[in-house]
């Protein structure tokens, strides 16, 4: 059973656990690093803080475990981006992305949003895949074919669905 969970400052060391996870596993996926996110960087205060700047967190939970995480961006211009997402391996193809990405989209339908949108990395076909099917289109590059790790963007419409 999925059950989703939306997160407050206070729960921050299960968001830096799960975070940690999806950045050691999926390294190209992300913007930030592990590196960034350790060491010296592993610190309460940024943790609390990400979960305060960034105004939408959830985490699904999968027969009781944490498996997998999504966030919403305060709307700008109408447009909320859906970052962060990712879900634990042994619990991938059994519907946490699709609960997580419906989660995202009503929270920014609920904010007046118009429009959601996310960057995607080339060659990540299985999201890009999960994506399509909730109705992101590709609207081109997020930073461009020669990026080190070229990304493109993908959008939705809120008001036609």
């Amino acid at each position: 059973m999925i059950s989703l969970h939306e997160l407050n400052e206070d729960d921050w060391e299960l968001w830096r656990a799960l975070r940690q996870a999806a950045l050691a596993d999926s390294p190209d996926a992300f913007g930030s690093t592990i590196a960034e996110w350790t060491g010296v960087g592993d610190v309460e205060a940024r943790w609390r803080d990400r979960l305060v700047s960034v105004p939408f967190n959830v985490i699904a939970e999968l027969d009781g475990s944490a498996s997998g995480m999504a966030s919403g961006t305060t709307p700008q211009d109408g447009e909320v981006q859906l970052i962060s997402m990712w879900v634990v391996p042994v619990a991938r193809g059994r519907g946490i992305g699709n609960e997580l990405i419906g989660t995202v989209v009503r929270w920014a339908s609920q904010t007046g949003a118009t429009r959601i949108a996310l960057d995607v990395q080339i060659g990540n076909d299985r999201a890009s895949s999960l994506y399509r099917r909730h109705g992101f289109l590709d609207s081109g590059w997020a930073n461009g074919p020669d990026a080190a790790h070229p990304e493109r963007r993908m959008v939705r419409n809120l008001t036609s669905r």
